[in-house]
């Protein structure tokens, strides 16, 4: 296992009683986040909504922080992250929101402290964009939309 990155993080004052993101299981890739709503929502079948989750965090420069869905609440209840995955900048100083989407057929209640999401710290690689004439031929060329196969 690589070395921990140090995320720094504030709580807002309406995440004052909420846990801090945490790793459920040692090898756990995500650790859940809470929502710090102040009264439950109802997140209707195709609603969005931004669900607060009361914290702001640093990432360090040459990192983000990933949201990503949980997989219980997508499959036993068709509610994930709509723009999945989120990216937290390492400059953004915001409190973190995690845009819920309920694909599911029932309208889903959020209760607060529930844990919505998921938080990924990944390196961020940076590339440069160049404009040629042509680009170099590969064996799969333009063919895409399921031209691989099923």
């Amino acid at each position: 296992m690589t070395r921990p990155v140090q995320v720094l993080v504030q709580r807002l004052p309406h995440a004052a009683d909420l846990p801090l993101p945490s790793y459920a299981t040692p090898d756990a890739s995500g650790a859940d986040v809470a929502a710090a709503v102040k009264e439950d929502v109802a997140l209707k079948p195709t609603e969005r909504r931004a669900i607060p989750t009361g914290l702001v965090v640093a990432v360090p420069p040459g990192y983000e922080v990933q949201v990503r869905p949980r997989s219980g609440l997508a499959l036993n209840h068709g509610v994930t992250v709509a723009n999945a995955p989120g990216t937290v900048d390492s400059d953004y100083r915001g409190e973190l929101m995690v845009v819920l989407v309920n694909l599911g057929n029932e309208t889903y209640t959020v209760k607060r402290g529930e844990r919505i999401a998921q938080l990924v710290v990944a390196p961020v690689v940076r590339g440069t964009f160049t404009v040629r004439e042509s680009l170099p031929p590969s064996e799969r060329g333009s063919g895409g939309f399921g031209s691989t196969g099923v």
